[in-house]
């Protein structure tokens, strides 16, 4: 099943070691942090289903201005910026056949922020990257099943990058959400039964557990 979808803002977050602070080039002032903000055909467990970024997702993505936040914290000055992804911006993109790969110069020496995140990393304290972006076309698998995989074939753009505390989740389980997101995951999921038919979830799906993390999370913040 394949759809276009109206955009929608969605957040991912990932914990990857590759993540990584060094000293600026040229003994220029300020910090250069590297990682990877999207990886592709990695598939990951949300809980209410399975998804994953299908290669080439990024091949038409709006790139045209990115900012580099801690936390996704909006209400704080970005730490870098990509604008048109041009050498002039203080963060470069690079979509390349894994994913998305930045490179952002941080100004060390003049922002107490960018100090603390570029230390945090440094001494590995933050290794996780998350970015906001918004689905172009996507498709269902297996909707019938307990756990379908949603498949994101195309990312119309992204807003943002952040290098996070907590990633919501790694590689294949949930670490920590917010109650918003499990509910987003949520309704994507009933939303995508509705309209292919299976408004009504499995059996199996009704009397299975939720995986001790999901459990936990919900009666955090019910």
């Amino acid at each position: 099943m394949s759809k276009k979808n109206k955009p929608e803002l969605i957040e991912r977050a990932f914990n990857f070691s590759k993540l990584e602070a060094r000293a600026g080039e040229n003994e220029e002032p300020g910090g250069i942090i590297e990682g990877r903000a999207v990886v592709y055909n990695s598939k990951t467990d949300l809980g209410w289903f399975f998804e994953e970024i299908a290669a080439g997702a990024l091949s038409g993505t709006d790139l045209t201005d990115v900012r580099f936040l801690v936390n996704h914290d909006a209400n704080k000055i970005p730490l870098a910026r990509s604008r048109n992804n041009n050498a002039n911006s203080t963060m470069q993109l690079v979509a390349d056949n894994e994913g998305l790969f930045i490179r952002a110069k941080v100004d060390t020496e003049n922002n107490a922020d960018a100090r603390a995140l570029y230390s945090a990393i440094q001494r590995g304290d933050i290794s996780g990257m998350s970015f906001m972006f918004s689905v172009d076309d996507e498709e269902w698998r297996d909707l019938e099943s307990d756990k379908p995989t949603r498949i994101i074939k195309s990312i119309a753009s992204i807003i943002e990058c952040s290098a996070v505390t907590f990633p919501a989740y790694g590689a294949t389980s949930i670490f920590a959400r917010d109650a918003e997101q499990l509910e987003s995951c949520k309704r994507a999921l009933e939303s995508a039964r509705a309209e292919s038919g299976q408004d009504r979830a499995p059996e199996g799906a009704k009397k299975s557990e939720l995986s001790k993390e999901l459990r936990m999370l919900l009666k955090r913040y019910r």
